[in-house]
């Protein structure tokens, strides 16, 4: 990485880096009932928050990232992250996982070729308006991060709480 670059002056670079790392070791070994576990009919299962990433990658974040570097005060239209669980498809964690590792891959080596100028440049949300190439990048690793505990908190209510007995007095879980 190049002095001077956008991802040296962020915090949060070290985040977008691991989350692909830390969703792959911890779901290693997770068997596909526990990926396709829905606690409810309205929430997400672990497979669907893996698609989810994969798909916000380009769709939600390097779309704007690159609109607002390419462009002067752009127009960035909303992201619907439902529409893709509207139909009846089924997810496939493992390779949604794949999907994303890529695309993050990807995503991070463009960012990495970025001047940290670019940190204050902006463009113009159709729900939310003026935002900075800055702001959406803190965006990106606080969106990681909740994530990531959503995947912790679906994994650990469908494969461990239902197995510690008298402990589950000690917890309780919101999958």
């Amino acid at each position: 990485m190049a002095a001077g670059t956008i991802m040296l002056a962020f915090p949060g670079a070290r985040i977008l880096r691991q989350t692909p790392d830390i969703l792959r070791s911890l779901l290693a070994n997770a068997p596909t009932e526990d990926l396709d576990w829905q606690p409810s009919p309205d929430r997400w299962s672990i497979s669907m928050v893996l698609a989810h990433l994969a798909s916000v990658e380009m769709k939600g974040f390097v779309n704007r990232f690159r609109a607002i570097v390419e462009q002067d005060n752009p127009f960035l239209p909303a992201y619907d992250q439902l529409e893709q669980f509207r139909s009846a498809k089924k997810f496939d964690g493992l390779a949604e996982l794949a999907a994303f590792e890529q695309k993050r891959r990807d995503t991070l080596t463009w960012l990495d070729s970025l001047p940290a100028s670019v940190g204050g440049r902006t463009g113009r949300h159709e729900e939310l308006g003026v935002l900075s190439f800055n702001q959406l990048l803190n965006e990106f690793a606080f969106h990681d991060l909740g994530h990531m505990r959503q995947v912790i908190e679906l994994y650990r209510a469908h494969a461990f709480y239902p197995n510690v007995g008298v402990f589950q007095n000690y917890y309780k879980i919101r999958p």
